[in-house]
């Protein structure tokens, strides 16, 4: 201290020096390792879509409903049957004698009554939403209609999707003939409009006498012909302005082959607006289903779906006296809906980077 004084230094001097130091010190140590934290950018999207909290119900309720859909048939009393039909059987014997040649024959009228002790639409403890008119219990195949209504959308969007991506892509990257190819093609299919298309080829199927599963499995194909137009209109248009960044330059020069330049430098670039895509595109998907099965056209009859189960709104009587037969499958959709539009939004704000809140 007396040194520090001898120097023309005061203690006051001598403090604020000490505290610099010790500043500096922490800033260049602990403190400054703390502060050089930084987020990585999956950390960032995830950070910005928890924000938001429309994002957050939505996704709480797709998890709710995919596991009402595929973990709740597990509980269920009636499992894979759906079914809790309770039948009395009774038959009733008439003997009724007749001559022929002399002889005495027997001949026996046989009537087959049967009463079954399931009530359409009785709401009881067993069968918290009623049993239709066969019998099966709505409640499960409310479940059991997500399962096919929910696998539809997420099969159609992946394969609309790689087809989207791999055609886009080739537009894109190539240019040329191949671009002019690709988009001509594209013109085209957007002219077409789906539901009309939809309806007769659902006649068609049906004078080819094509009733079972497999019908379903042909919506989807068509579906997915329709729909991977948008998605190659998205990939090409990312496509034409990375190509020409310089990473992509760096890459052209390394020598690279191009399809490592195309899956690994290009692809990895569009793939944030391609989730986005696919999350707001399962709604549309669910929506079509529904409306395919609300005119009777989508899947077989007897299949459960979300679609086919509000159908029975179309009958006067059940609309009217017995809602609880469809009006949980048209909650069930809009809430699909919703929430898929909500992750969409989320996912698109979340990945915009000039999003600062």
């Amino acid at each position: 201290m007396e040194e520090e004084v001898k120097n023309g230094q005061s203690a006051a001097d001598v403090e604020t020096v000490s505290d610099k130091e010790n500043f500096n010190d922490n800033l260049h140590g602990e403190n400054l390792t703390e502060r050089a934290k930084v987020l990585s950018p999956g950390m960032t999207v995830l950070k910005r879509f928890f924000r938001s909290k429309l994002s957050v119900i939505g996704l709480v309720v797709l998890i709710a409903l995919f596991l009402f859909s595929f973990i709740g048939p597990l509980f269920s009393p009636w499992g894979a049957n759906e079914a809790d039909v309770k039948s009395n059987i009774n038959f009733t014997v008439t003997t009724i004698p007749y001559e022929v040649d002399g002889e005495i024959y027997y001949c026996y009228d046989v009537t087959l009554d049967e009463t079954t002790y399931n009530i359409l639409g009785g709401i009881s403890s067993d069968h918290i939403m009623g049993t239709d008119d066969s019998g099966y219990d709505v409640f499960t195949r409310l479940m059991k209609g997500g399962q096919v209504s929910l696998t539809i959308g997420f099969v159609v969007v992946i394969l609309e999707t790689l087809l989207g991506v791999l055609l886009g892509g080739l537009a894109g990257y190539f240019g040329k003939w191949v671009d002019q190819l690709i988009m001509r093609i594209v013109d085209v299919l957007s002219c077409i409009p789906t539901l009309p298309i939809l309806l007769i080829l659902s006649a068609i199927f049906e004078s080819l006498k094509i009733v079972d599963i497999s019908k379903l499995y042909y919506m989807m194909i068509v579906l997915t012909l329709l729909g991977w137009t948008s998605v190659a209109r998205l990939v090409r248009g990312q496509i034409l302005s990375l190509r020409e960044q310089e990473f992509m330059l760096a890459a052209k020069s390394s020598g690279l082959s191009t399809a490592k330049k195309i899956f690994k430098h290009l692809l990895p670039n569009v793939i944030p607006q391609l989730i986005v895509f696919m999350t707001l595109g399962l709604g549309s998907i669910i929506l079509y289903e529904a409306t395919l099965g609300y005119l009777g056209i989508g899947a077989p009859l007897g299949t459960a779906t979300w679609g086919n189960l509000i159908n029975m709104a179309s009958n006067a009587t059940y609309r009217n006296f017995y809602p609880n037969l469809w009006l949980g499958s048209g909650i069930c959709i809009t809430l699909a809906i919703l929430a898929f539009n909500f992750v969409g939004d989320g996912l698109r704000d979340a990945f915009d980077p000039k999003m600062k809140r």
